[in-house]
């Protein structure tokens, strides 16, 4: 009779944990009321000097969900009817407000946002005598149900994930970009010019594959740094994974060099235009102001992260199945060990194959760092590399080419990381369920983030900025929109740390510092998601290596917190 193994236990499949994520997050919504906050714009000026407007929350008012009081809002507002400059300040259409008021019987928020009042324009003069405060409502998502049907239902997450956001955004534009450039990335493969340059790399460069990891954890950690690389790192990390592996790594590796470095320098940046200059601009403070404090600091993190990964690089050029990625990585490992001495050959059409990709990746981070390109110019720009690689390698009889197979590679391209774009409309999912992260709705995330800043109040400087970074990196595990994150954040924090005494640049820096590292583990962040379906690496089996590293971070961040502080970081 054969025993069971108890000892071993199965890692669960990511789609399994964003569900039980999901699950455990509607379970928060029947505990935790809803709240919100009135929102404004803000003025700051960016890195380069031009002044931008970002919609940010203000502090002191956030209330929770309540009704409105009928008897209260029944005496007041047919007076507001007669204050004709209030209701042309509030832009309010008067006429229509007053044929509703003379028909008031039950007050109905749906209506007066017909007529142009909204709910922070009646707070801003009633405050909470206009709610019905014996009762603080919840914002919790049915079992089932669409928008349409009954309203959204949890079990629906995976839908209204998918579709949720714009071009410009998760959920629908990462995932469009990661089918473009698996598209594209897969004709690229199949002309066999990243197999011959890796091979020729591996040739006349024995003996200093070594350096090629901390040089290219610098250059990515850079990008990061300076104009706040993420999504851009999905297509570096398919030429990546292959050649990573071929010197003898894993593919673990090979998205730390690329994916986590960008996140490492955007952790420590002195100058990224989507965090710190947008933090720096809400907390009301110079604009790259402590540059210096924070170049050191990028320096520093940058190398003993870059040290970190060495050294588990080296364990596992040793000794490569030690990596769980050993069988995984055999694909990767056989097509360089299986090589004929044809595929071998660095041909002509190779190399203007990869002078191509080198222009064209020239190309989108001239369109990044100057002309602002974003998802969509930068699917586009992927595409058309995938296309002029297709017809050189037509051109130059590679792989056999043609049309058809240039067409077959791009649906296997983006057949393969399908299931990753699914993974991030999952991972949105966990945020509408939620509530969304619209600081002026209702919702348990909101209350969670007013929560979270009353606790700090009152507790030694030290600590309370400690606590300012635990919390910044926890709201990053569902929030992992940098700017976003900010200006949800940034409004509370800012003024905290006025009153527990630190500088309000330590505020940034802890928020920098929480929205960076963990977007290097949380299987809400897209760009990670989408890397890793590059590499084939299931989240679950990235969590263990990471949450180590993750570990490591949180102790630099301690520190670098600790040191702000103590020199009173200005």
């Amino acid at each position: 009779m054969n025993k069971k193994d108890l000892t071993k236990f199965k890692t669960p499949h990511t789609y399994a944990i964003i569900f039980c994520v999901v699950l455990f997050s509607w379970l928060i919504t029947f505990l935790v009321p809803a709240g919100k906050f009135t929102t404004h714009e803000v003025e700051y000026l960016d890195s380069s000097g031009e002044t931008k407007t970002k919609t940010v929350l203000m502090a002191e008012t956030f209330r929770y969900s309540y009704n409105l009081n009928n008897n209260f809002l029944s005496e007041e507002l047919p007076k507001l009817s007669n204050d004709t400059a209030k209701l042309e300040e509030f832009e309010v259409d008067k006429e229509a407000f007053t044929a509703l008021v003379a028909d008031l019987k039950d007050v109905d928020r749906a209506k007066l946002d017909e007529v142009g009042l909204s709910d922070d324009e009646l707070y801003s003069m009633y405050g909470e005598a206009m709610y019905d405060t014996s009762t603080k409502l919840h914002k919790t998502a049915k079992l089932w149900g669409t928008d349409d049907f009954g309203g959204f239902g949890f079990l629906n997450y995976l839908f209204e994930g998918l579709v949720s956001g714009d071009k410009y955004g998760s959920a629908v534009g990462i995932v469009a970009l990661i089918l473009v450039v698996g598209g594209a990335f897969g004709i690229i493969m199949n002309t066999g010019a990243i197999d011959a340059g890796i091979y020729a790399f591996i040739s006349k460069a024995k003996g200093m594959e070594r350096l090629a990891i901390p040089l290219f954890f610098f250059l990515f950690s850079l990008g990061g740094a300076t104009f706040g690389m993420a999504e851009e790192v999905i297509p570096f990390s398919m030429i990546m994974v292959p050649f990573v592996i071929a010197l003898g790594y894993d593919s673990i590796v090979a998205v730390t060099v690329t994916y986590v470095a960008s996140q490492v320098g955007n952790a420590v940046s002195w100058m990224s235009p989507f965090s710190v200059a947008v933090a720096q601009g809400i907390a009301g403070i110079p604009v790259l102001s402590g540059a210096k404090f924070r170049l050191i600091m990028w320096f520093v993190v940058t190398a003993l992260s870059a040290a970190y990964l060495m050294r588990y690089a080296e364990k596992i050029r040793k000794n490569p199945e030690l990596s769980v990625m050993h069988d995984a990585d055999a694909h990767f490992r056989n097509v360089v060990t299986n090589a004929t001495e044809e595929e071998k050959e660095f041909k002509l059409g190779h190399k203007l194959i990869l002078l191509e990709m080198l222009l064209g990746l020239i190309w989108i981070v001239w369109g990044v760092t100057s002309k602002a390109y974003y998802i969509p110019e930068i699917a586009s720009q992927f595409f058309v590399m995938g296309f002029v690689s297709g017809i050189t390698a037509i051109v130059f009889k590679l792989n056999n080419m043609t049309i058809n197979s240039m067409a077959s590679s791009f649906q296997s391209g983006a057949s393969d990381l399908a299931g990753t774009a699914i993974v991030v409309g999952m991972a949105k999912g966990i945020l509408l369920v939620l509530g969304g992260s619209e600081a002026n709705v209702p919702s348990a995330l909101n209350t969670i983030l007013y929560s979270a800043g009353n606790v700090l109040n009152g507790v030694p400087k030290t600590i309370a900025a400690i606590g300012m970074y635990v919390f910044q990196s926890l709201f990053n595990l569902v929030v992992t929109s940098n700017s976003g994150q900010a200006a949800l954040t940034m409004p509370i924090m800012a003024p905290l740390s006025d009153i527990v005494g630190v500088s309000r640049q330590i505020a940034v820096l802890c928020y920098q510092l929480g929205a960076g590292f963990v977007d290097a583990f949380t299987p809400v962040s897209a760009s990670l998601i989408g890397v890793l379906g590059v590499a084939g690496i299931d989240w679950s089996k990235w969590a263990k290596f990471q949450i180590k590293m993750q570990a490591f971070f949180m102790i630099m961040g301690f520190v670098i917190v600790s040191i702000a502080v103590a020199i009173n970081f200005q």
